[in-house]
């Protein structure tokens, strides 16, 4: 059996470079198809739960639309893990932009995301965001930086 564990790793690699390009971009369609019809995501904003490839659709859709001009989106202290059909990585992410209304938006959070390979192809098939939160004030705690 070969060991395609590198090539498989490059190739998750660059499925979150696209993504990140994508969201820099607020480009719904090279965003959206990174992902598995059946993706399940745990976004760090309400719902608890998106299912499905249209639900991410919609979701990045109205998260795009707050916001005037590009998206400054970056992962710092990525790390990917692959086996033949499946993997996952776990990073720390940052966005910042100006909403419409004038607002700055700049903060981290903690990103893991599963990957299948389906039909040749690495797929975004769950992904789980997340905000520590100060246990006395029970606010998300936004201003927390690597």
């Amino acid at each position: 059996m070969t060991d395609n564990k590198p090539l498989d790793e490059a190739q998750i690699r660059k499925l979150i470079e696209d993504k990140i390009e994508a969201v820099r971009a607020k480009n719904i369609d090279g965003a959206t198809t990174l992902y598995a019809p059946d993706v399940l995501s745990f976004d760090v904003v309400n719902a608890l739960q998106y299912v499905g490839a249209d639900a991410i659709r919609k979701r990045l859709t109205e998260w795009f639309a707050q916001f005037d001009g590009p998206i400054g989106f970056e992962i710092q202290d990525l790390t990917i893990t692959a086996g033949s059909e499946v993997a996952f990585s776990h990073s720390l992410d940052h966005v910042s932009a100006t909403t419409v209304a004038g607002a700055k938006l700049d903060m981290w959070w903690r990103e893991t995301a599963c990957y299948r390979k389906i039909d040749g192809k690495w797929l975004i098939t769950h992904q789980h965001s997340s905000v520590p939160f100060n246990v006395e004030t029970g606010k998300a705690s936004l201003d927390l930086q690597p």
